[in-house]
This record gives structure tokens, C-alpha cells and sequence, in this order.
């Protein structure tokens, strides 16, 4: 972890966590543990991209643990996953949310750079987000969100695999606050860029709910934008901040 630091005056700290071996490998098992204590604010990045290379034999996995107290807030906005050539990557995320407690995760999937020049090179990615809410009652699911992106052989693109495109964004919110109306505003939002676009809510529970977020493109730079102008929405109407912007390059 980098020492933290602050973006603005609102107070929320921003940690920047760092990988000192660059990249992730065969058999390599990384876990991570967050836990946003009652009406703390964090902001979690990373240095860099995450860079999943060749993975014989065995996968790449990484565990994350994320627990959200009363009031608690956490931004979780990594820079771009990129899977290159024969690599295999699992993500598997538990999250334990506190009714009142606000959830953004951002997160972008582009193939790495491959000799022959040939896109989908790699294996297979697979990412899991297993939600729930935590109430009086005990803890209870929201949402079970799996996403699985397993490219075919001879790189075919077209309907049925991505529709064409290479690139995939993927935005999670959970918060007291979202609501269809919400959904359909950041969708309309959407069209604005060169991208193809879903939005799903998740049903209300104990008074929070879940909006995810899905959309294609052939370009990291046009899903950060579209990822920046929705989470930009959300900072400035419910915690009056300005869009995000980590300078890093």
C-alpha cells in the first residue's frame, strides 16, 4: 500500500494498493481484505493495471474479502484487468454490506497484446461477486454475479461471443439510493459513447439495492470514460465531489 492520501476536502482517503511482482502468474493466489468501518469513507485503486500473463498448468486467482460498516462508504476503482496470452484468471469477491452502507465498484477487462497480432489470446477470465446485506436479522443475498468470458478458438467474434466487440466494462453500485430511475438516467447516459450498454437492478432488501452495469466496446479509454461519467453522477448528487480523477499518468 502506498501512504494514503486525499483527492479533496470531503475527507474520504484514497489507498493506492501496489503489486511488487508486476503481474500475476500460474498458481498464483492473491488475497485481499478491505473493511470500511462505521461512517468511514475510502477510496481504493491500484498503481497500475493488473496484467494476468501465460498461467500453464494452473490459474491465476485472487480472493477479496470486503466488509462495509453503518454509514460506510468505498469506492473500489482498479485500473484496467488485462488477460495476455494463455493466461487463466479467477476473481472471486465477497462482500458483507451494512443496510445503510454505499458500494461503487468499477471495473474494465481488455485482451493483452499477443505476437501474431490476434485478439483473445487468452484462456479464460472469470469474475464472481457475491453480495450481501447484513441486517438484524442476519446477513441475506442480494445479488450473485458471475461473469465468465471464455474466448473461442481461431479468435471468432460476432454475435454470440461479445457481440464484436473486445472490451468490457462491468459497474456495481449498491446504496439506499438506487432506484429505476437512477438506472434508466445512467443508461440514457450511456449512449453518448461508443459502447453497448445493459443495466439490471437487483430486488430491494432491507432497504438497500443493487444496480449492475455491463457494457462493450474496443476501447480502455472509451470505458473509463463511460465508467468516470456514471460514477461522477453518483459523487456529485450524493456526496457532493467532483468526477474522479486519480492522475496517474
Amino acid at each position: 500500500m502506498l501512504r494514503p492520501h486525499y483527492l479533496d476536502q470531503s475527507g474520504q482517503v484514497c489507498y493506492v494498493m501496489v503489486n511488487p511482482g508486476g503481474a500475476y502468474l500460474g498458481a498464483d493466489l492473491f488475497l485481499i481484505d478491505v473493511e470500511v468501518e462505521d461512517g468511514a469513507d475510502l477510496l481504493l485503486t491500484t498503481q497500475s493495471a493488473t496484467k494476468i500473463y501465460r498461467t500453464p498448468g494452473s490459474f491465476a486467482e485472487q480472493r477479496v474479502n470486503i466488509t462495509l460498516g453503518e454509514g460506510a462508504r468505498l469506492e473500489l476503482v482498479p485500473d484496467q484487468l488485462i488477460a495476455y496470452r494463455e493466461a487463466s484468471y479467477r476473481q472471486n469477491s465477497h462482500l458483507s454490506l451494512h443496510p445503510s452502507s454505499s458500494l461503487v465498484m468499477a471495473e474494465v477487462i481488455t485482451p493483452g497484446w499477443s505476437p501474431d497480432g490476434a485478439a483473445f489470446k487468452y484462456e479464460e477470465v472469470r469474475l464472481r461477486n457475491e453480495i450481501w446485506i447484513e441486517d438484524d436479522d442476519g446477513p441475506k443475498l442480494l445479488a450473485l454475479d458471475n461473469l465468465l468470458i471464455r474466448p473461442p478458438l481461431g479468435d471468432v467474434r460476432g454475435i454470440g461471443f461479445m457481440e464484436g466487440f473486445s472490451h468490457l466494462g462491468s459497474l456495481v453500485v449498491v446504496d439506499p439510493r438506487v432506484d429505476q430511475a437512477l438506472a434508466d438516467e445512467l443508461h440514457q447516459m450511456t449512449r453518448d459513447f461508443d459502447a453497448y450498454t445493459g443495466v439490471s437492478l437487483t430486488q430491494a432488501l432491507a432497504g438497500s439495492t443493487g444496480l449492475v452495469l455491463r457494457s462493450l466496446s474496443n476501447s480502455t479509454e472509451e470505458l473509463n470514460n463511460l465508467l468516470g461519467a456514471c460514477t461522477g453522477v453518483l459523487r456529485e448528487r450524493w456526496f457532493g465531489q467532483a468526477p474522479l480523477n486519480l492522475r496517474k499518468y
